[in-house]
């Protein structure tokens, strides 16, 4: 069930999903519907003042998370003009892959708790940057760092915080390259200035990092010491594989 038909209103509570986990912090999709037989029950309780101010809430969330969605839009599409000129004018593309996600209510409500954020949408807005996010993965370590030159350098993006997780890798041996940008969307009424969290990494450590996740969600983040062990000497094995192929790769390009 994604909706109810409660007093005559038609009332629609399917929660926002993740298409794509991306940081370590991120819970995975949420596939389950939010409104059970009980709160169906629940909401029929409720009087018809109630009830708009429910529907007020949803529509008030709904206009908030939708620029956020857009901004996804707008870095997948300029992500995409390079994949395309890469493909039809380079030697290689350095980009192999492309997701994003869009926090859901549950994982926005879990970060602003652990934070002690303000619940309103202003304090959200200003201090959680990682609602809308979009992850790139490269071929190599110095495509990182490439890619990452091109999206910044486009003059209608502003690059508000990068966070390099490659040169300062995490204790646990996490790596990747984070950018904070802030891309305009252009609605009805104007142009709104969407923050995007952007992560850039190699194969590698895309694969560590979602093995990493699967982890620490099964275990609620309190991982046995010798898991976490382990994960850090495959952070390390990640690493070196990164050094050999970026090696090879200097070699054939005769670097």
């Amino acid at each position: 069930m994604t909706g109810a038909n409660v007093n005559g209103v038609s009332i629609d509570i399917r929660p926002l999903r993740d298409d794509a986990a991306i940081g370590e912090d991120a819970p995975p999709s949420i596939t389950a519907d939010l409104l059970t037989e009980r709160a169906a029950h629940a909401l029929g309780q409720v009087d018809d003042e109630g009830l708009d101010e429910i529907r007020s809430l949803r529509d008030d969330f709904a206009r908030f998370m939708m620029p956020y969605k857009f901004g996804i839009d707008e870095i997948n599409t300029k992500i995409g003009i390079l994949r395309e000129e890469f493909n039809e004018l380079h030697a290689y593309n350095p980009i192999e892959h492309v997701s994003s996600r869009l926090k859901t209510p549950e994982s926005l409500i879990e970060k602003l708790v652990r934070k002690g954020c303000d619940p309103s949408f202003e304090s959200i807005r200003e201090t959680i940057t990682d609602i809308a996010g979009v992850r790139v993965t490269c071929s190599f370590v110095s495509d990182v760092y490439r890619v990452f030159e091109l999206i910044t350098a486009q003059t209608d993006i502003r690059l508000v915080e990068a966070k390099d997780y490659i040169a300062n890798p995490k204790p646990n041996g996490y790596k990747s390259l984070h950018a904070i940008v802030e891309v305009p969307v252009f609605l009805s009424d104007g142009p709104v200035p969407v923050r995007v969290e952007v992560q850039l990494r190699t194969i590698a450590m895309d694969f560590w990092a979602s093995l990493e996740h699967k982890i620490y969600y099964k275990y609620d983040r309190s991982v046995p010491a010798e898991l976490l062990s382990g994960l850090k000497d495959a952070a390390d094995t990640a690493a070196q594989l990164d050094e050999t192929m970026e090696r090879l790769h200097s070699q054939i390009r005769g670097v």
